[in-house]
């Protein structure tokens, strides 16, 4: 295994990077050691690090991205290390030739940091001073934070609350990775068991951006209203309250109020023989609960539900594209009595504020998926 530690001066990379490196049997390393073990060598490229170190130099970017590629290159590192300290910049990541596995970036506020470091050992280092430290953090800032970008597309980066204590922020990386410590022992996590994650929340609570998290987690969604949004286009009808109300009344007198979830279950069961989680975008009725329950038995069903407070519920629907006149009072009633969503939202698993930003409702969401895909 291949990773790359990220972080500001004072997250704990050091720490992180001694601890993992025991657990996983891999080394830990620093662009500084590699420059020191380098210098050591009676070889060319030894002495050119020894003498530019030395003379208290840097080494140049293009030279430090080569030497990092060759050093990695050799065959004790074949198995994996940890690095820390580079890639610290865009042009460096996109040079870098080692097929890193996972960028775990350790999340931390810079004022926590700076207390970390001010207060570390009761002592103060010459390159530890507040100012000399805040100059390292702007150039983490205009530098290093876009390399976490490039890892994100890349879907490479993971984000880990650096606040925590040093046990949950390792139990955090190794979950990330797939991993647990059992006995002092690593262990890859054995899922003994199949999930249906269901999105459940009154129109414009977030239900649409809360399965787009979950696609960018590469989980199979669902959309159980699909089936009515489909059925309203393909008869060219028009997306308006009533017409909505018609369609999924008629398709409940059909098959009654678990009707969406007899008209999913063939996907869902597809989807579950490829996927250990599936998600289910949009799960109405308690009917439809009990259905997937009987049909489901060995699968864990986990229920999250949405809150947003009504007038911005409102303002987000009024600010759609399309079907931007399908919200009000009556609406509500009709999803929570009418289609009898209230049981689903009164008997979840999880209950999510999605009333401020996009970045914070996906924490919770991270928060929730991570609960759910490791327990």
């Amino acid at each position: 295994m291949k990773l790359v530690l990220i972080g500001i001066q004072g997250s704990g990379k050091s720490t992180q990077g001694n601890l993992l490196s025991k657990q996983l049997k891999i080394p830990y390393l620093s662009t500084g050691h590699i420059f020191r073990e380098i210098a050591k060598e009676k070889t060319t490229l030894g002495r050119y690090i020894k003498e530019t170190m030395n003379a208290g130099l840097l080494i140049p970017d293009e030279k430090t991205i080569e030497i990092v590629n060759e050093y990695l290159s050799r065959p004790e590192y074949k198995k994996g290390y940890i690095l820390d300290g580079f890639p610290r910049t865009v042009p460096q990541a996109e040079k870098f030739q080692n097929n890193v596995d996972k960028v775990i970036f350790l999340e931390i506020p810079e004022k926590d940091a700076l207390w970390r470091l001010l207060h570390r050992n009761d002592e103060t280092r010459s390159d530890e001073t507040l100012p000399a430290l805040k100059k390292r953090i702007d150039l983490f800032n205009r530098f290093t934070r876009p390399v976490l970008t490039y890892y994100n597309k890349q879907k490479k980066l993971i984000t880990i609350d650096g606040t925590k204590s040093i046990e949950e922020v390792d139990k955090g990386i190794l979950n990330s990775l797939g991993k647990q410590l059992i006995k002092g022992q690593i262990r890859d996590w054995e899922r003994k068991g199949k999930t249906i994650l269901v999105i459940v929340g009154l129109p414009g609570a977030g239900k649409t951006e809360a399965a787009n998290f979950f696609k960018k987690k590469e989980l199979s969604v669902i959309s159980f209203g699909k089936a009515i949004n489909d059925y309203i286009t393909s008869h060219k009808l028009t997306h308006t309250e009533e017409v909505h109300k018609k369609v999924r009344e008629d398709i409940r007198l059909k098959y009654g109020k678990e009707a969406l979830a007899i008209l999913n279950e063939k996907k869902l069961r597809e989807a579950l023989e490829k996927n250990i989680m599936v998600v289910i975008d949009g799960m109405r009725s308690w009917e439809e609960y009990v259905y997937l329950s009987e049909k489901f038995p060995g699968v864990k069903i986990v229920i999250v539900a949405l809150y947003t407070d009504k007038n911005l519920r409102y303002q987000r629907i009024a600010s759609r594209r399309g079907r931007d006149k399908l919200y009000g009072e009556k609406r509500d009633i009709d999803e929570l009595i009418g289609i009898n969503m209230g049981p689903t939202i009164a008997f979840a698993d999880f209950m999510i504020k999605n009333n401020f930003s996009l970045d914070d409702f996906y924490d919770k969401l991270e928060h929730v998926y991570r609960t759910v895909y490791f327990s």
